[in-house]
Formats: C-alpha cells, sequence, structure tokens
C-alpha cells in the first residue's frame, strides 16, 4: 500500500483500479468477453430456474467464478508473456495450468446450471 493511502482513500484508489483491470480484461480479452456476455444471458435466467435463495445463489457464483478464474489466468498470461515471447518450459506450464483452471471452473458452472435446471425442469 502506498503511504497516506488509508481508509476511504485506499478504498477508493482500488475500486479505480478494479475497474482500471476489468475494463482491460473486457477490451483485450476476448474469452472474457465471450464469458461476460453468457453471463449477462444467463444471470436473469438465475431467477427463474433457481428455487430459493441457496440455488440462486449457486448459480450466479458458478457465474462470477468464472469470470473471476478467466481473470486470473488472463493476469498469468499477461505476466508471462511480460516476461519474455520466447518458448519457455516454464512459461508454457503456467499458461497451461492457467488455461485448466478456467476450463475446470466452466465445468463447474456447466454441472451446476445442469443440474439444477434438470431438477428445475425434470425433478
Amino acid at each position: 500500500m502506498k503511504p497516506g493511502h488509508t481508509g476511504l482513500t485506499h478504498l477508493v484508489h482500488s475500486t479505480r483500479y478494479s475497474w482500471k483491470g476489468l475494463k482491460a480484461a473486457f477490451r483485450n480479452e476476448a474469452a472474457f468477453r465471450q464469458e461476460v456476455g453468457i453471463t449477462a444471458v444467463l444471470l436473469p435466467l438465475a431467477w427463474w430456474i433457481g428455487e430459493g435463495p441457496i440455488s440462486w445463489l449457486l448459480l450466479v457464483s458458478s457465474l462470477f467464478f468464472v469470470l473471476i478464474v478467466e481473470l486470473l489466468n488472463s493476469a498469468i498470461e499477461n505476466v508471462v508473456d511480460r516476461i519474455g515471447t520466447e518458448h519457455h518450459e516454464l512459461s508454457g506450464r503456467a499458461k497451461d495450468i492457467g488455461s485448466a483452471a478456467v476450463m475446470l471452473s466452466l465445468i463447474m458452472a456447466g454441472l451446476t446450471w445442469g443440474l439444477l435446471g434438470w431438477e428445475k425442469f425434470f425433478g
């Protein structure tokens, strides 16, 4: 934390940096834009599919979890690319592991939506 940035000042600066990060991800990361689009479509459906606050929270949090993991993956990719664009085994491994995290978050979201949707329509 920078000297003098405490309390409300710190909160204001942190919020500004967070919005800057969200805008940068949206502007520069196609996968993040796609996932935001899917979230925008599915978020209203969560009200309809969710049959109570817990199932609604599971649906919504699974969508936000995908976005969070995608942001972290993009951050890893940017740091690796900043270090150098030449092929290195550890750089490739870091990017592959970040990609695997995104895949697992998508699987989890798909399972959440699939199971709660199944329960709503066929249970």
